[in-house]
This record gives structure tokens, C-alpha cells and sequence, in this order.
């Protein structure tokens, strides 16, 4: 843990911490904690963080994947802790971790973590306007960082949810007759609960994990009719509240099995209020997966489903897009980085999840503090990291440009064959939107003695090709770095061909951080891969200075292209001359 100046230990200031002994009344049949007990302990503990930055009321808009890990038994302790990871201009991340402890045998075990946004609002009504966060650690930096993608990918959620319905796939979906297949309507359950001032938050609404824990009661109910069996809760996918609620109104909730897959069900959940005769106000809609288990704790597989007709025939198609978003999420985004094949298959479908990962991996890098600087020549500095048998570097300087135009040139790969000698042809598959790119890189191979030369017949090594991710993003707030991030992916129209050696990349790219309006501290950072490690060995051993040539050459480059010239003649040779008076190799090749 970090500490202070004067030696104290140091604690976030919007951290909230909750234990809580697991009673009898808070559990279910199998004596374990009810999800719809831990999630209103989870949004009370998140809540409070939130107020705590805020200094006023605040109100849950939304709340990310849920994965829960572990079950908690009667007499274990829960232990929640929140805090905001960041302030945009009226929202805020609260980041939520959960964890179990056993007071018998001392052992502690994670259960989930979640992530929600909040907003804050005057007794009087209207948002507010909050104060930034200045994160103090590296574990704050990163989820600071990380904060902007998340949301990013929040913003369009709903979006890939219509364009994976709008493909053909999902389109001609049939259902398959079963004799043993359960029809829909008999897992269908309806409940209403009158809105109590017990069920009522600080500022008189319905507090939002109450209305969590209702619906998962529903949900579990309609996921137990499907197999006569009691259901495990195993994930809630992102979902918003649509809405707000109060003391006296009717919460009319509703579930249905929507899907059944192999090993687990996806059950939708919707919650309508009302008071007297007035229309039902829709508030929130989940969906939740569940298992069935057997006494060995091993999924169990489950009877097919048959949907009722039209809008049960909607709900059934729209599980199916929505498992394969959530397996997309969970492989892309939850697993660990160091647990994601490196190139994973890229489709319209996974391209917002694959580019968070991107991006969010080279921000994870950046923000480490335990560099080691390995050499330094004329304020241009190597450093190197090694953690988990895995050597990263970065090469860091400061360049005379603003930074929005390096960020302009060097996110364009397509030039970098004027200054890179390790960038033999560069070739751009597709432009995805205006952040995101797609290109296939050539670079030479490299001779028994390490230096990268041309292929040719009598060589023994093949020459290397890279299919790359490539994702920009410009700051979200003043003081964050633009980024351009790099990393390996599979696309069927490009497949491995002969000739070449198919190398790929886990995690490269530049942060160009502004300095002042004319000066830019650029840091390139590479974990290197086996197909990367030739090219840069002898830079890091010590027994070669090429990555400040290159370094310099790529000064050059960003000096002559300083200013766009597009819309009038140049008064200088062009930049692709470059390449050809470096005739050094390139100690950090810009896969």
C-alpha cells in the first residue's frame, strides 16, 4: 500500500468499506447468501463512495458485467469495498470489489467485482457539476485511465446489439423441435411489490439495489421452472436504469426464460412502475445467466426451450446475440491479459471489446512505475521491464511538436515506411471507424547475427508479416496522454501464407503526453514477443545504440511534417528519403 510523506498509510479518499456476517435470514435454501441480498449491499457500499466525492445525493444509472466467482455460505463475512475511479463532467465510475472470508479456517477468496455509474443530484432537482479526481497511485492511474474506455464501450452497446441482429446469422435463426422441449410460457412469472419507505433510499426513491434483488428473485423463480431444479446465478449483463421510482409506487416485475443453451439460461427481467391508474413506467430491464448444478458442483445440461410465437421468437433471437457479446466481453475483457491467446479472431461483432483490450493493455503498461532505465543518450532513454517472465521497453524522448500532430503522424502506420527500416510495406485492410484500423505489416528477416536485412533465397529465416489492431484515442480530459495502441489479431480474409513467418504482437504503441503547446514527450512501449525479441536483443544487452538512431530519424521525420503541407507544394524532399540514409536496424520495431 502506498504511503504518505510522513509515513502514514495511504487511503482514497472516496473508499467505503462494508463487512457483514452472512445470517440465516440473508440466505436462500442452500444456505448460501442470496445474489439479491449482495447486490443491494454492493449498490449501498457504491452509493456512499459516490456521495462521498459528490458531497450530495446520488442515484445509480447503470451497472456493468457481474460475474460472480464463488458462493457465500451462513457465517461467512462479505467484504465490499468501493471507490470512484473517476468524474466526468455529472457522472462518476464507482469501481465495487467483493470478497468472502471465513472466520474458522482464515482464508479470504475473491467473489466478484463490478463496476456502476452514478450521478448526482440537488435536493432541489438537476444534475451537478462534479469536481475531477486526481488518482495518487498506479493502481488509480490505471483504473482512471481505464475509466474513458469503459465508458466508451458503454455509449455503444446498445449499437452492436443492432448490428449483430441485423446480420443474416442471427436473422434466419430457427428453432429446432424437441419432444422434450419446455415451452416458454411455463417459465414465465409475474410479481408485484408495493414501494415501502423501508425500500426507500435517502432522497425518497427506491433504492436501486432493491429493485436489483427483486428482480433477481423473479429471474431465479422463472430459471428454476424451466428444469425443475434450484438455479446458480452466474452473471448479470450491463444493463441502466431507465428511470426513477418512490415510496407508493407498484414495482410490477416480470421474468422469462428467453434461451437455453447447453450448460446455462439466459432469463430476461423487466421492472414497471405505477401508482393508482396511471401508465406502467418502465424502469429497468436485465438479463441474467444461471446454471443448474449437480452435487459435484458441475454445470448440468439443460432442456431446450421453445419460445412463444413473435415476440417470444424476438427474445429467443436476441439471447443468442447477446450470449455471444457476453462470451466476446468475457474472453476479450475479463480474462487476464496474460490468459488471451494474442491473436484473437477479429469480426464487426468483438471489434469494440478487442480495441478496450488494446488500448486498455498499453495503458496497464504505460502506468507502471518499476522501469528500469537501461540506457540514455542525448535525453533519449531505453528502459526495460520484466514481470512474469515477460520483457517489455519503452523508449521515451521529447520531440519539438504538438502533440495532437505526432499523435496525427504516428497513428498513421501507413507511414512508417518513411522512417522505419523494420517496415518494409504496409498495407491498410480497413479502416473500422475513425479510431480503429486494420493493416498488414512486413517486415524483414533477421540473420543469424541479429540485423534485419532484405529476404532473400540463400536466407534461412522467412520474412515476418503482422495483421494489427491499430486504435488511437485523443484524451478524454486535459492532462491525459493521446494513445495509439497495437496489437495482433486474426482475420479469415488474410490468412497465414507461404513465404512468410506470421508473427504477432500482445501489446505495443505510443502515449504522446503534451508538455507545453510546441513540445511533446513521446514514449513508445513493446512487450516483446518471440518474433519481436530478435530486432531489439542487442539494443537491450547493452551492445548497440540503433534505437536512438532511429529515435533521431523519427525526430526528423516529425520535424519535416510538422506543419500539413497537403494543400501546398512542399519546399523539402519527402519524407520517404529517410529510410534510405538510415541504414542502422531498428531497435524498436512499431509492431
Amino acid at each position: 500500500m502506498s504511503r504518505h510523506q510522513n509515513g502514514e498509510e495511504y487511503r482514497n479518499p472516496t473508499e467505503v468499506k462494508k463487512s457483514q456476517i452472512v445470517m440465516p435470514c440473508h440466505a436462500n435454501h442452500r444456505q448460501e447468501l442470496s445474489v439479491g441480498e449482495l447486490l443491494k449491499w454492493m449498490d449501498s457500499t457504491a452509493c456512499l463512495s459516490a456521495e462521498r466525492h459528490a458531497g450530495c445525493p446520488c442515484v445509480t444509472v447503470s451497472v456493468d458485467d457481474i460475474h460472480f466467482e464463488h458462493t457465500i455460505g451462513v457465517g461467512q463475512v462479505v467484504n465490499i469495498k468501493a471507490k470512484v475511479n473517476r468524474a466526468f463532467n455529472t457522472s462518476m465510475e464507482v469501481g465495487i470489489v467483493v470478497s468472502c472470508e471465513d472466520l474458522f479456517s482464515d482464508t479470504h477468496w475473491s467473489v466478484c467485482r463490478a463496476v456502476a455509474t452514478f450521478v448526482s443530484q440537488r435536493t432541489t432537482g438537476g444534475k451537478v457539476q462534479l469536481r475531477p479526481l486526481v488518482p495518487c497511485t498506479q493502481a488509480e492511474q490505471v483504473e482512471h485511465s481505464l475509466a474513458a474506455e469503459r465508458r466508451r464501450m458503454r455509449l455503444v452497446h446498445a449499437d452492436i446489439m443492432k448490428d449483430l441482429l441485423a446480420n443474416r446469422a442471427f436473422q434466419q435463426v430457427e428453432v429446432q423441435e424437441a419432444e422434450k422441449a419446455v415451452p416458454a410460457e411455463r417459465t414465465r412469472v409475474e410479481s408485484v411489490e408495493l414501494v415501502l419507505p423501508t425500500h426507500a433510499n435517502h432522497q425518497v426513491n427506491t433504492f436501486g439495489g432493491q429493485i436489483m434483488a427483486w428482480m433477481e428473485n423473479v429471474a431465479t423463480i422463472a430459471a428454476s421452472r424451466l428444469c425443475n431444479a434450484h438455479p446458480t446465478l452466474q452473471s448479470i449483463d450491463m444493463f441502466h436504469f431507465r428511470g426513477p421510482s418512490h415510496v407508493g409506487d407498484r414495482l410490477v416485475l416480470k421474468a422469462i426464460v428467453n434461451n437455453a443453451f447447453k450448460n446455462s439460461m439466459e432469463v430476461g427481467v423487466c421492472a414497471e412502475a405505477y401508482q393508482g391508474e396511471e401508465p406502467l413506467r418502465h424502469i429497468n430491464s436485465a438479463f441474467m445467466t444461471f446454471e443448474i448444478r449437480d452435487q459435484e458442483g458441475k454445470p448440468c445440461t439443460l432442456p431446450r426451450i421453445r419460445p412463444e410465437p413473435l415476440e417470444g421468437m424476438r427474445r429467443y433471437q436476441e439471447a443468442i446475440a447477446r450470449n455471444k457479446i457476453r462470451l466476446d466481453r468475457k474472453y476479450i475483457i475479463s480474462c487476464k491479459q496474460t490468459e488471451v491467446p494474442l491473436s484473437v479472431p477479429w469480426d464487426l461483432s468483438n471489434q469494440v471489446y478487442l480495441s478496450y483490450n488494446n488500448v486498455s493493455a498499453l495503458k496497464m503498461l504505460a502506468a507502471r512505475n518499476n522501469w528500469l532505465l537501461n540506457s540514455e543518450k542525448n535525453k533519449v532513454s531505453l528502459y526495460t521491464l520484466e514481470q512474469k517472465q515477460v520483457l517489455s521497453f519503452k523508449v521515451e524522448t521529447e520531440v519539438d511538436i504538438p502533440a495532437e500532430r505526432a499523435f496525427m503522424l504516428l497513428s498513421d502506420l501507413s507511414k512508417r515506411v518513411e522512417w522505419d527500416p523494420n517496415y518494409e510495406r504496409c498495407e491498410l485492410i480497413l479502416r473500422v471507424n475513425d479510431d480503429d484500423f486494420l493493416y498488414r505489416v512486413v517486415t524483414p528477416s533477421i540473420s543469424q547475427d541479429g540485423a534485419s536485412n532484405s529476404p532473400s533465397a540463400d536466407q534461412g529465416g522467412k520474412v515476418q508479416d503482422f495483421i494489427l489492431l491499430a486504435s488511437r484515442r485523443p484524451p478524454c480530459d486535459s492532462g491525459d496522454p493521446y494513445v495509439i495502441a497495437l496489437r495482433s489479431v486474426t482475420l479469415p480474409t488474410h490468412p497465414p501464407t507461404e513465404g512468410y513467418n506470421r508473427g504477432e504482437v500482445l501489446c505495443a504503441g505510443f502515449s504522446i503526453l503534451e508538455v507545453s503547446k510546441d513540445i511533446s514527450k513521446i514514449s513508445y512501449f513493446n512487450q516483446a514477443s518471440p518474433e519481436v525479441l530478435p530486432y531489439i536483443s542487442t539494443d537491450i544487452a547493452g551492445l548497440s545504440s540503433s534505437f536512438y538512431g532511429i529515435f533521431c530519424t523519427c525526430n526528423t521525420f516529425l520535424q519535416e511534417n510538422r506543419v500539413d503541407h497537403t494543400s501546398t507544394p512542399q519546399s523539402q524532399p519527402p519524407s520517404s528519403t529517410l529510410k534510405r540514409k538510415q541504414k542502422k536496424k531498428f531497435e524498436f520495431p512499431a509492431f
